[in-house]
């Protein structure tokens, strides 16, 4: 099967070309993201492999469609930049990674609280300068802290884990709650206005687009800690800029962006 893969960095090849020793697949690698106009490069490929940052849309699919494609294949967990619709109007199967490990995701959630609590950023460029001073660097302890998590599938299972192995009181919010977490599971409006630390693991869907606007933000409390490792349009960027002038929140922690697409993974 000849399969194209799109927005292709040296590490995929590598990557995909030792797992095909035994597979035997005509692997094809493009730079270019994925949209309208580069679709033409998968001609005649039965299947296309695209990223995060490749535009699924309508047009899209149908030129990959009029050009033999009969398999989309992500390497990603979301598909929120995929019209399921049009790929389900064109017979094009859509497959996804079902799970990569959420101890990584749920780890850095955590590596940019500890971060941005400690100031060890701050502290960094401070010692290089040879500036041993502590003003602007404390934190605070976690124990005992309240943390929000907002959606507990498999990342934020482990971050919960881990949050109460800090001796944090953990909430959660999920549409569908898990009765064997340890966490207390409350609304939204109950989160904001307790968490002292809120943190994202939730997909992008139209019911999650900006779920993080001025009117959550105000809802909090003064000078809260926020961290996204979900998608970044979860959160409503000028919304953020403006919580943080005016110190309602407090730190913010961004493993993602709303307008990361032309940035992502490139130099």
């Amino acid at each position: 099967m000849r399969i194209d893969l799109f927005s292709a960095k040296p590490y995929d090849s590598s990557s995909f070309d030792a797992a095909n020793v035994t597979c035997g697949h005509d692997l094809r690698y493009h730079a270019a993201h994925l949209n309208a106009d580069s679709a033409v490069l998968a001609h005649g490929a039965e299947a296309i492999c695209a990223f995060v940052n490749d535009r699924l849309d309508a047009r899209t699919l149908q030129r990959l469609a009029d050009g033999g494609t009969r398999l989309i294949l992500l390497r990603s967990a979301g598909y929120n930049h995929v019209d399921l619709d049009a790929a389900a109007r064109l017979g094009l199967t859509v497959a996804r990674v079902p799970a990569y490990s959420p101890y990584s995701v749920a780890e850095h959630a955590v590596a940019m609280i500890l971060t941005l609590n400690r100031k060890t950023h701050r502290a960094w460029n401070r010692v290089r300068e040879g500036n041993f001073e502590l003003d602007g660097l404390l934190g605070f302890d976690l124990h005992g802290k309240t943390v929000g998590v907002v959606g507990t599938g498999q990342i934020g299972r482990v971050l919960v884990g881990i949050l109460n192995g800090f001796g944090c009181w953990v909430l959660a919010y999920d549409p569908f709650p898990d009765p064997s977490l340890a966490a207390r599971y409350v609304p939204l409006p109950q989160m904001f206005a307790e968490a002292d630390i809120l943190t994202l693991q939730c997909p992008l869907t139209p019911d999650t687009h900006h779920l993080i606007d001025d009117q959550a933000i105000a809802a909090m409390k003064p000078g809260v800690m926020v961290i996204n490792t979900s998608r970044g349009a979860v959160i409503d960027t000028q919304a953020a800029i403006r919580g943080l002038k005016s110190g309602q929140i407090g730190s913010l922690g961004l493993d993602v962006y709303e307008e990361e697409g032309d940035l992502f993974f490139d130099d």
